[in-house]
């Protein structure tokens, strides 16, 4: 009897360390061939099941599969896709079925947020109402790191550590020429409805007073009349004011400050963007400084160059464990990050069940927002410093970063391409 294969694939907005779980993955089903026959993953996310466009990782070299854990975006394409109920929609889970039958498939691996986590539950109850023997595993991902259960989400830390280090640039630029220039620098960044990344900003602060001067959470609803003055006291101290502000930042009546009409994303999510130069016209038509704006935008969860090396080999760690769990015979469950110390940092693997965390959105919690709701607290510091720790570079070649590209062949299909 052939063993069993196991599919894997990446949703939704990739990350500069996606590809290291996948790499912890493919190395570990490999070195037990003995229970797992290939890894086939998904081109495009879930895509690539329902279309049967299956990329069989056997076909790439180990150099290249190693080559996984220093490269950004997604190496086998990604998508943002929600699974009907099966209720609603009873088309899709069919179709799932058959092509894992059709091609020995027995392990399913996802990887991705919370509207992926919610994916791989439903199709860890797929199995079990479709009498299929499935064993379905979430794993970590998103820059957002608001996922509940998990210490901190691979795709942060190194996102965490990007924000972190352009404030600090940026800020050193405008100081040096707010005398006869610039005056206020907004950075917008990642992060709808949790500002943990905005929260790392503050991690560019060395001494008290350093920028960022201000930041805008989600969390902390936006009040405009406490923003202008706080910008206007900050110039007059300091010279210059930098600010960075989550594109989630909103009013009290739920309203995005940088919500572009009715737009939705693929999951029904208000289409973000524009909240930095939003924030920099109200100081401009209110104070009349000269700012700028920058939104770092796909450039804070792309840069490789910069991860944080915490932050992969937690995500390599994550992979790694997906496969761990499942030929553990578990289901139904995400393995998790446990912090068992601050100082010095110490984590180990947990795990979670997809039915509590799919769907579920963890926010900053209060005691980690100063009292104004502009800055960060010292336990949020603590909390934050250790997971930008590390670098761990890639190759680099004439002057850039060298990446792998892999071939992602495909596999023959055996089903009707209608269904």
């Amino acid at each position: 009897m052939p063993k069993p294969n196991a599919f894997y694939a990446q949703s939704g907005g990739v990350t500069s360390v996606i590809n290291a779980s996948a790499c912890g993955l493919i190395e570990t089903a490999r070195a037990h061939k003995a229970q797992i026959g290939k890894v086939l993953v998904g081109r495009n996310g879930i895509l690539g099941a329902l279309n049967e466009e299956l990329i069989d990782t056997s076909k790439e070299s180990k150099k290249d599969i190693a080559g996984l854990r220093s490269t950004p975006g997604g190496a086998f394409g990604s998508c943002r896709f929600k699974l009907k109920s099966l209720e609603e929609d009873a088309r899709e889970y069919r179709r799932l079925i058959d092509v894992f039958k059709a091609h020995n498939i027995h392990y399913f691996f996802y990887n991705g947020g919370g509207d992926s986590q919610d994916t791989a539950n439903k199709v860890s109850q797929l199995g079990k109402r479709m009498d299929y023997p499935l064993q379905a595993i979430g794993i970590p991902k998103t820059v957002d790191n608001d996922l509940p259960f998990t210490d901190t989400c691979p795709g942060f830390g190194s996102v965490a550590k990007y924000v972190a280090t352009s404030t600090k640039e940026a800020a050193l630029d405008v100081e040096s020429m707010c005398e006869t220039s610039t005056k206020v620098f907004v950075l917008e960044v990642m992060g709808r409805h949790a500002g943990w990344i905005a929260a790392a900003g503050a991690l560019a602060q060395q001494h008290s007073g350093d920028a960022p001067h201000i930041i805008l959470l989600p969390e902390v609803a936006f009040n405009k009349k406490a923003f202008l003055a706080k910008v206007s006291a900050t110039v007059r101290s300091k010279g210059f004011c930098v600010v960075v502000v989550s594109e989630g930042a909103r009013f009290a009546n739920g309203k995005f400050l940088g919500e572009s009409g009715a737009a939705k994303d693929a999951f029904g999510h208000a289409q973000l963007g524009g909240v930095a130069p939003t924030v920099a016209n109200m100081i401009k038509d209110a104070l009349g400084y000269k700012y700028h704006w920058a939104v770092a935008d796909y450039l804070q969860r792309s840069a490789r160059h910069l991860a944080s090396a915490t932050d992969v080999e937690q995500a390599y760690a994550l992979g790694k464990a997906a496969v761990e769990f499942a030929l553990a015979g578990k289901t139904a469950v995400m393995p998790t990050i446990v912090r068992t110390s601050d100082q010095p940092y110490r984590w180990k693997i947990g795990e979670a069940k997809l039915s509590k965390v799919a769907n579920v959105e963890r926010f900053m919690p209060k005691s980690y927002i100063t009292k104004d709701g502009f800055g960060i607290t010292a336990k949020a510091r603590r909390y934050l410093a250790p997971l930008i720790a590390g670098e761990d570079y890639p190759v680099f070649k004439n002057g850039v970063p060298h990446y792998v590209r892999l071939q992602n062949q495909l596999v023959a299909k055996r089903l009707p391409t209608k269904w």
